[in-house]
């Protein structure tokens, strides 16, 4: 190849590179904005979750306040210190207390799912035995179950379960499932359990002889919001959160939920914890 053809083509090879130099450097300005813009709307969005918290933490504070007096005046009105109260009388105040412990559960879910997202929840350890967190579950549920057409039996674990974890939050999560269990089994029984797995777990399970649910609802049964479109669904308000609670609650101790249920038959919902709570690298959480 002569010189002139060389120089020919090592100028044509130059404005290739060149090209493809001027190419890279739009492209790279892309990315740099596309970066920007990403940085951007994480940002706002993480400016949306927080607004959203403080607005559900707000709201839930300023909700229990009235809630409370409602609470404590319908108890002195049905205590009769006041006086007496005609047969209808008691019937609707009946209602407005039931109604108002319903608010309450609400307000109490939607304060705790402020503190989750916000990453406020604080894990306090400590030892306690599965007796008597059965026997507090049994005396918080008595006046509920007493005059109904549901039981509630618990089966007391084989042997002495000591557990090394947040009692409150393991008893939070098993009052949702057991008021699940006692809102959508109208006659039977709703049945607590509690075992050992794999030497270093406890299952608890709920289990019920309810309407059960259909196998497409169980992915998303446990997520934020969600409520099962059934007849009996619509007599019953809620917040859907009860379930996503339970789920947030088992992780933060290092546990996890499950369900298996079939329509007609009953449900059984459980939680594996660790006997012993350990702290979360990722959260910090002890």
């Amino acid at each position: 190849m002569s010189a002139p053809d060389l120089v020919a083509q090592l100028a044509t090879c130059q404005a290739d590179i060149a090209a493809l130099r001027e190419e890279l450097e739009e492209t790279n300005k892309g990315v740099v904005a596309l970066y920007a813009e990403l940085d951007d709307k994480a940002a706002q969005l993480r400016d949306a979750n927080e607004l959203k918290s403080r607005f559900l933490s707000y709201m839930s504070h300023e909700f229990r306040t009235p809630l409370t007096s409602m609470t404590s005046i319908t108890g002195i009105l049905l205590s009769r210190l006041d006086g007496p109260l005609t047969e209808e009388q008691q019937k609707q105040v009946e209602f407005i207390r039931g109604s108002t412990r319903e608010l309450t559960e609400m307000v109490n879910d939607l304060l705790d799912l402020a503190k989750v997202e916000a990453g406020r929840i604080t894990i306090s350890p400590e030892w306690f035995e599965m007796v008597d967190l059965f026997s507090a579950l049994r005396g918080m549920f008595k006046p509920i179950v007493s005059s109904g057409t549901v039981s509630l039996a618990f089966d007391e674990p084989e042997g002495e379960i000591k557990l090394y974890s947040d009692d409150k939050k393991v008893s939070q999560i098993l009052r949702n499932f057991i008021s699940n269990a006692l809102k959508f089994t109208q006659r039977g029984e709703v049945r607590v359990s509690a075992r050992l797995v794999e030497d270093d777990q406890v299952e608890f399970a709920v289990t019920d002889t309810g309407i059960g649910i259909a196998p497409e609802h169980l992915q998303t049964l446990f997520s934020d919001f969600v409520q099962i479109n059934v007849p009996l669904q619509k007599q019953l308000r809620g917040t859907g959160l009860g379930l996503s609670l339970a789920r947030k609650f088992a992780e933060l101790l290092g546990g996890r939920v499950g369900v298996e249920s079939e329509v007609g038959q009953g449900s059984r919902f459980w939680v594996r914890l660790p006997l012993r709570f350990h702290e979360n690298p990722q959260t910090g959480l002890s």
